[in-house]
């Protein structure tokens, strides 16, 4: 059987896609006083060809073979061709001087970026909210012989904690700007502790125009039309709203960009201490 006709049938009615980007949201009930048990219902699913979705007990539900050959027609889908604006650029700009660095990728789904940097000498860690999707990356990492990589269940916040202080890169390619800005603020104070001086800090997020564009929504209703029924938030990013997560850390501005007809925008900040 077609890899992507069995996906899909294991996929059922759990494949998401932009055509059904627009059903209404469920997300007017969404509990934000407990904001990782809220994002979990969602973040099962990880981005896999482009504008479509899988969920990751899906996933794991292909052989070895099935499962590898998958993962590099995704990345072959998101870096090629027209999607070269999407990902593939920044993977040329930065896949080669990851070697060696200590990276740690924020929500780390179905790992397009992080285990193309770590095929590059970067030494990985994934950080991730869905036990199902780090289980993914582990069979990913131990199929490509990935040997220098941790893998770090995000429960709450003081899951974080155990975590080295030394990183060269903290990257969050889409996964810090789906829950509140007041919500995600500790999470990115937390994560902060654990970049060195000298460090970068790589973001992908949602830009305004890309908002104002899409009418300017409530970001609950918003959270759909970007990524699916069920994304209960997503909220914009410009530069001087991250940077004010941070504060009082101080960041040097390496590269800021939209991108991609303004669907998305890039962070590349240098961080300068306390």
């Amino acid at each position: 059987m077609n890899l992507v006709r069995k996906l899909k049938i294991a996929m059922g009615a759990g494949a998401t896609t932009t055509q059904q980007a627009n059903r209404p949201s469920s997300s007017q009930t969404a509990d934000w006083t407990r904001p990782y048990e809220t994002l979990r219902k969602k973040w099962v699913d990880v981005p896999t060809f482009h504008a479509v979705s899988a969920k990751t007990t899906d996933l794991l539900t292909l052989s070895d073979a099935e499962l590898v050959a998958h993962w590099e027609k995704v990345r072959l889908d998101l870096t090629t061709g027209t999607e070269w604006a999407h990902r593939g650029w920044y993977h040329t700009l930065y896949a080669g001087g990851m070697r060696g660095k200590k990276v740690m990728d924020v929500g780390s789904g179905f790992g397009v970026d992080s285990i193309t940097f770590g095929q590059h000498g970067a030494k990985l860690t994934f950080v991730d909210i869905v036990e199902s999707n780090l289980n993914v990356l582990k069979r990913l990492c131990k199929i490509m012989g990935l040997a220098d990589v941790q893998f770090q269940y995000f429960e709450n916040l003081d899951s974080l904690k155990a975590l080295d202080s030394d990183y060269d890169v903290i990257m969050g390619m889409g996964s810090l700007h789906n829950a509140p800005a007041h919500v995600m603020k500790p999470e990115y104070q937390e994560l902060i502790r654990h970049l060195k001086v000298g460090g970068r800090w790589l973001q992908l997020a949602y830009p305004k125009s890309r908002w104002i564009r899409d009418g300017s929504p409530s970001f609950e209703d918003w959270g759909p039309m970007c990524d699916g029924p069920g994304t209960p938030w997503e909220e914009w990013y410009d530069l001087p709203k991250l940077l004010s997560m941070f504060e009082p850390a101080k960041f040097d501005v390496v590269l800021y960009q939209e991108f991609h007809g303004v669907d998305f925008n890039w962070f590349d900040l240098l961080y300068r201490g306390i």
